[in-house]
């Protein structure tokens, strides 16, 4: 594999994870249990779906592809299922505000995690890009806090949130994989270290905030989350797709 290739691959499953979890967070429009965090919700996956965006212009410069408007939706939405590298905590797919609201804060979490590890980036747009999502990934981070800090002082509610955690546990190691190209990435600077070493962190911040991990074991890296497509992936592709099908070569 070249390097180029490899850091193409590192950067796709960096942009596929916060393209699909942009995604998780609008659907809940409407639909979240009160107005203010409607709004809150929503504007997050605007968030998400912007660092998606330019994650994957890089992908495309990397190509030697101009990123145009088609070149970005063919990117984004044109592949075959089997081309994702998103991992499965963004795939899953749950009407359980409790669920959403606990990936909400694991993702982010991890996520604010993951963006310093490409601040310093050899990759001067990347390192760019960077700086402007740690800024808005302070505010997701609060976001959630603020809301765990009152659910989880009430014993219904905390409850609730504990089995959530549950739920959404068993898919943060999946989280935490090498994706294809890390070393690649690592090697050229692109990234100065590995996801994998952002489990523990990511364990012991959850321990602090829901006296709990959210799973015990070590990575399994036979699983492959991140080349192996969840029950969730095709329905929710479908409603990404769902606009963008009803003409292909529009610019919208």
């Amino acid at each position: 594999m070249s390097e180029p290739h490899g850091v193409r691959e590192y950067l796709l499953a960096f942009a596929d994870d916060e393209h699909l979890m942009g995604q998780q967070h609008t659907e809940w429009i409407g639909i979240a249990p009160f107005l203010e965090e409607d709004l809150a919700v929503s504007s997050i996956g605007q968030d998400e779906l912007g660092h998606a965006a330019l994650l994957y212009e890089l992908v495309l410069d990397l190509e030697g592809v101009e990123a145009t408007d088609p070149a970005l939706d063919a990117l984004a939405f044109g592949r075959p299922s089997d081309d994702y590298r998103c991992c499965h905590l963004v795939e899953y797919t749950t009407s359980d505000w409790a669920e959403a609201l606990v990936r909400h804060w694991v993702y982010d979490t991890f996520e604010a995690m993951r963006w310093k590890l490409v601040a310093g980036s050899s990759l001067p747009k990347l390192a760019s890009v960077a700086r402007k999502a740690l800024q808005e990934e302070a505010f997701h981070c609060r976001h959630a806090d603020a809301l765990l800090d009152k659910l989880l002082a009430a014993p219904e509610a905390r409850k609730r949130i504990l089995e959530a955690l549950e739920v959404v546990g068993p898919l943060v190691t999946g989280l935490c994989e090498p994706v294809e190209g890390e070393a690649e990435a690592i090697r050229t600077g692109v990234a100065a270290g590995s996801t994998t070493d952002l489990l523990a962190p990511l364990q012991q911040a959850a321990e602090e905030r829901f006296g709990a991990a959210p799973v015990n074991s070590l990575l399994d890296h036979g699983q492959n989350r991140r080349t192996t497509r969840s029950a969730d992936f095709e329905p929710l592709l479908a409603r990404m797709r769902e606009v963008f099908d009803y003409d292909p070569e529009a610019i919208w």
